[in-house]
């Protein structure tokens, strides 16, 4: 083999292994600026990932603060609950950090239907109540754990996931996401339409158990 050959060859596999280490191992693109907050007041006309900065003379403290998760949504709805998320769109701070912040809050008899982020992997945190959280993985396996006040569940990138209130008064849980635009892939409004069948997949996963599900669809349960 030649020598230059071989040089070539070296450079392609050093070339290969980066990209892929820089795929695994990110969410979003690295920022190149220290502060990069998005600017709200310009026509996007452009469609790239992230959204255009601030002039730097005209960033502020302001920029990185938000009040968009101090109260509670409406809960008054099927599910009882209600899902309120802060990304780069509506929180400027966040453009380019890797970042965005969700609260969802849920009464008694209510729940989170089933959903997947393809951007983003989620970690919860039970500010108060108690609710029982689960993922599907895609060898169909369901874990699941009941959360209390201040523990923290994960879910992973792109996984369907479900989140439901385990206990006798209002929960409230706060999410961080790592990604600015995390997206949304949710199942209910495509299967769960009628009334009757919502309120059925409310009533099983409440009731599930690992020996239900084998004997129904071969998935296992773990971490009841």
């Amino acid at each position: 083999m030649k020598p230059y050959y071989k040089v070539g060859c070296m450079w392609a596999l050093v070339a290969y292994y980066s990209l892929i280490g820089r795929v695994c191992c990110t969410g979003d693109e690295d920022n190149l600026y220290d502060v990069c907050p998005t600017e709200t007041n310009s026509r996007q006309n452009t469609f790239f990932n992230g959204y255009p900065c601030k002039a730097p003379a005209n960033v502020t403290a302001s920029d990185f603060k938000s009040s968009l998760l101090k109260e509670g949504g409406d809960t008054d709805n099927f599910y009882r609950s209600s899902m309120s998320v802060a990304t780069a769109a509506e929180f400027p701070g966040l453009n380019t950090l890797g970042l965005s912040a969700a609260r969802t809050d849920i009464e008694v008899d209510g729940m989170v239907m089933p959903h997947a982020h393809p951007r983003a992997s989620e970690m919860i945190f039970v500010r108060a109540g108690v609710v029982t959280a689960g993922f599907v993985d895609s060898a169909n396996r369901v874990f699941q754990k009941r959360l209390k006040e201040g523990d923290v569940f994960v879910f992973p990138k792109g996984l369907l996931h479900f989140c439901f209130n385990a206990g006798f008064d209002h929960t409230t849980v706060f999410s961080v996401l790592n990604s600015q635009n995390p997206g949304l892939a949710s199942i209910s409004g495509a299967m769960f339409l009628d009334f009757e069948a919502g309120k059925k997949m409310m009533q099983r996963l409440r009731s599930v158990s690992g020996e239900d599900l084998n004997g129904i669809s071969s998935v296992e349960l773990f971490g009841e």
